[in-house]
């Protein structure tokens, strides 16, 4: 056992002194530490019932004969965090989600780890860590959360109350209307109910094998929910026994696969720089040209919100992320001899995995489109790529070309935007936003809605070396890199270029000439980046670009 470390011998017997001041016994203290890693916090609706689920965790520890112990770290709310400086740290608590649970699993010698996490950065800061610590290791989401039906008989999710802010503001609903919004699009625990960010990295932890069958998709308020903790709890006995260790099931092929399921289901954008940063902890090789290569021979099934009408729970009862891969499976697209937690192959997983509805799941051969939800764009605009959620953007603006209106700023940018100064056919341009110029990377989700709930969507772009969140729908072209304050070209934008955009082709392009950019160069002085203290300052020293995955080395 790694935990023999702290508990063997007569050397440990202070070690085993402060177990025992916790009120182990002597026979527990002999089993397997588990760790119970929850991400439980008052705040943010996704974790306010995490922990109910880790008290089903521990009890399924306990009964397959293991010692729970639970540990927390942060997590933030993107949503609340949106529109102000708070989402400067979103991006950045993935490092430290990741950093934390290295200190405490390599501190406390823990055998295996059992991973709650639920909302957009606590995924993959918990992966991360599970690349970088090795342990037998389980991914427990806590679940979507449910959409409502509205008077009208559209479902309702948080974007919802985003666009009907932007739909206020130019009067197309009252007050008393968006207040209806604000009371009932959010009705209670779990992760967003959309295809968003949070929902995206759950279904890819199917994807990849690192969580058991339906982890993405069970509601957070079903009683399923809590035997699926239950059955997690068990299984990480399962694996502790057979020495099957997060690196066993994080493989190149994995990441593969996970991408293939990702351009299916139409997940967020946020899930390639995730899996750029996951895949440099498991030293696996990740490229953004891989992300096309994938895309391109991938169809996409799902049009899940914002893409489309329905939501996680639609997706559970037509059968769920599993019902997704069988189809990719059975059409060639998935390696299935790989390995997954529940100690049998892919393959073995969806012997029994079925589409209950072709209403959510499409068939590969009456697919929305040949190829995948993702795409990342290069060109002059974004030698080293920029990435938009392909299945969120109106088939007229696929191909798209405008001025530019130029904003060194999100908050600039919504002053205009609600002040009625953006037209039909612009490119809005918002930079310093990347991930040391922001710092932090922040999402935009205040300003496409305000365009969606204006109405300008399917005639407005949006390019941006910050990010956009997965409710964010439209053609909006985020991670440009490199980002302006690395002297990215999207720095040197001037209001009234051109910007060319062609999804089907992958470009974005500045039509400006190159000597005309030199030129530009040589007499433009990029403003000096703001000096931030604490954590944030020092982020913004060592964070990479977004193309390699905003990691900190």
């Amino acid at each position: 056992m790694n935990s023999n470390r702290i508990k063997e011998g007569v050397s440990c017997a202070p070690h085993r002194s402060l177990l025992k001041a916790t009120g182990l016994t002597g026979a527990q203290i002999k089993k397997p530490l588990i760790g119970v890693v929850n991400s439980f916090n008052e705040i943010v609706p996704g974790h306010i019932h995490l922990q109910t689920i880790a008290r089903a965790v521990k009890d399924g520890v306990l009964a397959a004969g293991g010692t729970p112990l639970e540990f927390n770290t942060i997590g933030i709310c993107d949503g609340i965090a949106m529109g102000h400086e708070g989402m400067k740290y979103s991006l950045a608590s993935r490092e430290l989600i990741a950093d934390t649970i290295e200190c405490m699993a390599r501190a406390h010698c823990f055998d295996a780890l059992v991973f709650i996490p639920n909302c957009d950065k606590i995924v993959p800061g918990m992966l991360m860590a599970a690349c970088r610590l090795n342990l037998p290791s389980v991914f427990v989401s806590g679940g979507p959360m449910l959409s409502l039906c509205d008077a009208q008989g559209g479902y309702m999710d948080l974007n919802s109350v985003f666009e009907a802010v932007g739909s206020y503001n130019v009067g197309k609903i009252d007050r008393e209307r968006l207040e209806y919004y604000e009371d009932n699009a959010c009705p209670g625990c779990g992760s967003c109910a959309g295809m968003f960010t949070a929902n995206s990295m759950n279904c890819l932890c199917e994807a990849v094998g690192i969580a058991l069958p339906d982890n993405g998709t069970i509601p957070a308020v079903y009683s399923q929910r809590i035997r699926f903790a239950k059955a997690a709890g068990e299984k990480i006995m399962e694996l502790y026994e057979k020495d099957i260790r997060a690196l066993d099931i994080l493989t190149e092929k994995a990441f593969a696969n996970a991408l293939a399921v990702d351009m299916a289901l139409g997940c967020s954008t946020n899930t390639v720089l995730h899996l750029a940063a996951i895949a440099h902890e498991a030293k696996v090789p990740f490229d953004l040209r891989m992300v096309n290569e994938i895309s391109q021979r991938t169809p996409n099934l799902c049009r899940l919100a914002p893409a489309g009408e329905h939501h996680m729970q639609d997706l559970y009862s037509a059968g769920g992320v599993q019902a997704v891969m069988k189809e990719l499976a059975e059409n060639g697209y998935l390696d299935t001899s790989l390995m997954t937690v529940t100690g049998k192959t892919m393959a073995e997983n969806l012997e029994n995995a079925r589409v209950l509805d072709r209403r959510v799941i499409r068939s590969v051969q009456e697919s929305y489109s040949p190829t995948g939800g993702i795409a990342v764009l290069f060109g002059t605009l974004a030698p080293d790529g920029a990435v938009v959620k392909r299945s969120a953007v109106a088939e007229d603006m696929l191909v798209h070309r405008g001025p530019a209106r130029v904003f060194d700023g999100e908050e600039e940018a919504i002053r205009a935007i609600f002040g009625g100064k953006i037209r039909p056919g612009d490119v809005v341009v918002i930079r310093y936003e990347g991930p040391a110029g922001g710092p932090g990377m922040r999402e935009m989700l205040s300003a496409t809605s305000a365009i969606a709930g204006m109405g300008l969507d399917k005639e407005v772009a949006l390019v941006t070396d910050g990010r956009f969140s997965g409710a964010t729908r439209g053609a909006a072209i985020g991670h440009i890199s490199p980002e302006a304050a690395a002297g990215g070209n999207i720095a040197y934008v001037r209001e009234g270029d051109i910007i060319s955009i062609n999804i089907p082709e992958y470009r974005i392009d500045l039509l400006v000439s190159q000597e005309e950019l030199n030129r530009r160069r040589e007499e433009m002085l990029l403003p000096k980046r703001k000096k931030y203290s604490g954590y944030i300052g020092r982020y913004a020293k060592s964070v990479s670009s977004a193309e390699k995955g905003a990691i900190v080395s």
